[in-house]
């Protein structure tokens, strides 16, 4: 609870925590829209693919000409890695890029705050090993749900509670596995035409409907807390905030899950479509097991919402606003030396499942595209098998025929094993392998 002063300590000094930002886009922008408010963070560098689309977006959130004048733009995401400053935030949302990103920003000696959730799934273990070897912090970023998930189960941990289970709330249906970007829009109450003029994007919109980021997230929370995906993945059970802890407690004292210690989405919808009663959509969660009875006495005298036994309470929080707090990573990390969250071991994985009938020869479209979905999977079921993860699943050429509803592996595509994704990848199965 001391960032603030910290840094106004910094901004006293003239010492500002020195920013470069890899990807202007949306949360990149809301966290360039909170930049000019905060007291000893300032932003130098810009790396975009557009240079001009990301001077647009300073202005767009309101940032001075003085302000913008001053700040460096670039194209290029792996130079701005390099430069002067102590933290780098890696927001681009291609797994690939990112991990070149975070790699040149590690080797150049800087913090990195990896927005990308994509690329932290896909390598982020041996990122975040290169990171505390070198003295470097590699964190999640705070706002996003991952993050503000991982705040919350090192909470309960650190009062002394068992996590019998955390996540987050969507809106999501079993349809929507098969959902593509051609009929994404309806789903939002939105038609084509007011998407383009919003200049939403289709496909990366329908990976937030059809399971992958779910996914992506939750084996990332996996990977940061110690916690484990179920092995039939995601079942994202309609439930409102009152029944969390009833929902999402084992199945064996009444609830939906294999046992405690689990990662689960919980949706917005019930299963006829109806809208659930006080949803948790936009929030994120935690429940608590009690490790004695006096523990659980307290639950109740305090008012936490619990379970039928008493023993399982839920705590939590019914927004997060992504981007916009995203300088309490880049402060934690400059100013305490602490990640937001970070990957600790590989529990959990997103990997590729085809949404109709595959061919030999086809390419893969990737995350939220018309080929594949992403699903929630044990690492070590992932490892053991050689699964395709949904962060090499674009772009790349199908060599056996698969069909609708099949898991992929990295054998049924043509894989370039050059890149810097499927090397880290190996490396982490080999890893996975021996130690097995």
């Amino acid at each position: 609870m001391n960032l603030a002063a910290l840094a106004r300590a910094r901004a006293e000094a003239g010492r500002p925590v020195s920013v470069a930002l890899i990807g202007a886009g949306k949360f990149g922008s809301m966290f360039l829209a909170q930049v000019p408010h905060i007291a000893g963070l300032s932003v130098t560098h810009i790396a975009d693919l557009n240079p001009e689309r990301a001077r647009a977006a300073c202005r767009a959130v309101g940032w001075s000409a003085e302000r913008i004048a001053a700040t460096t733009f670039l194209e290029d995401g792996r130079e701005v890695a390099r430069t002067p400053v102590e933290v780098v935030i890696e927001a681009t949302g291609a797994p690939e890029a990112g991990l070149n990103h975070a790699r040149a920003a590690l080797d150049a000696g800087k913090h990195v705050v990896m927005v990308n959730v994509e690329a932290d799934v896909l390598a982020g273990p041996v990122l975040a090993a290169q990171a505390r070897a070198a003295g470097l912090v590699y964190s999640m970023a705070y706002g996003d749900q991952p993050a503000l998930v991982a705040e919350m189960v090192d909470w309960a941990r650190a009062t002394g509670f068992e996590v019998a289970a955390a996540g987050k709330g969507t809106k999501f249906l079993p349809l929507y596995h098969s959902v593509t970007p051609d009929g994404v829009w309806p789903h939002y109450g939105l038609t084509a035409e007011q998407a383009a003029e919003a200049g939403m994007n289709p496909q990366m919109f329908n990976s937030f409907l059809d399971g992958t980021k779910s996914a992506i997230e939750m084996s990332a929370i996996a990977n940061a807390c110690g916690l484990d995906v179920p092995e039939e993945g995601l079942a994202f059970p309609p439930c409102g905030v009152d029944d969390l802890a009833q929902v999402l407690r084992p199945r064996e004292v009444g609830g939906q899950l294999d046992r405690d210690g689990m990662v689960e989405v919980v949706s917005s919808l019930e299963r006829d479509g109806r809208p659930v009663f006080r949803d948790l959509r936009w929030g994120v969660y935690v429940v608590l097991k009690a490790q004695n009875d006096y523990a659980a006495g307290c639950f109740r005298q305090y008012g936490l919402p619990t379970d039928s036994t008493g023993q399982y309470a839920s705590m939590y929080k019914p927004f997060h606003l992504i981007g916009m707090e995203l300088s309490v990573s880049v402060l934690s990390a400059a100013l305490r030396g602490e990640a937001t969250g970070q990957s600790r071991e590989w529990r959990g994985d997103a990997v590729a499942v085809a949404k109709r009938d595959l061919k030999a020869g086809e390419m893969l479209d990737g995350e939220g595209g018309y080929t594949v979905w992403g699903k929630a999977c044990p690492a070590a079921i992932s490892a053991a098998k050689a699964l395709l993860p949904i962060g090499l699943a674009h772009r790349v050429r199908m060599l056996n025929d698969r069909r609708k509803g099949e898991i992929l592996s990295m054998a049924d595509v043509a894989l370039t094993e050059s890149d810097t994704g499927v090397r880290l990848r190996r490396e982490m199965l080999a890893a996975s392998l021996g130690a097995g």
